[in-house]
């Protein structure tokens, strides 16, 4: 593996909660850092919210707060997770989303204990990915798929326990 595949699966595996905690920013922008983007909420499109919200609450044991129908979020102590209907969105932003049809992006949950984890997900995932497994880079990753299609990585430092 190149350095720059090295590079690019730690920083995926890690996520973006660990990047936003120590950002590298440009010189200018160090004594400002409220001018510094945050990101704060991932959002999926789907045709099926309340599918969503079944999955998602005993996967990430917590409860969507509603806002209409046609949205809801899942607050998690590094951001929130959102779920937006596809007709919605095309009536807000005709075009711009494609319900389930992401493969190119990773949903990602720093988790205690990746094992107990996938022991716990038995019953509730259809598709799994990849089973509990330490990387090369030291933190044990397990992968899944939501209704959706989307992919899901519950991950541990290498310094959780296993």
């Amino acid at each position: 593996m190149t350095p720059r595949a090295w590079c690019w699966a730690i920083g995926l595996t890690l996520g973006i909660a660990g990047l936003l905690a120590t950002p590298q920013v440009d010189d200018r922008l160090a004594s400002d850092p409220s001018r510094i983007p945050r990101l704060m909420h991932t959002c999926l499109i789907t045709d099926n919210v309340n599918r969503l919200v079944q999955f998602y609450e005993p996967i990430l044991r917590v409860k969507a707060q509603r806002s209409g129908e046609d949205y809801v979020e899942f607050r998690t102590a590094a951001g929130v997770l959102a779920v937006f209907s596809a007709p919605a969105q095309e009536r807000y932003i005709p075009g711009s989303a494609v319900a389930a049809g992401n493969k190119s992006a990773i949903l990602e949950f720093e988790v205690a204990d990746v094992d107990a984890e996938f022991v716990r997900l038995q019953s509730l995932v259809k598709t799994w990915v990849k089973p509990p497994t330490t990387q090369p880079w030291g933190t044990r990753s397990l992968y899944f798929r939501d209704p959706d299609g989307n992919l899901i990585d519950f991950y541990a430092p290498r310094t959780a326990r296993r």
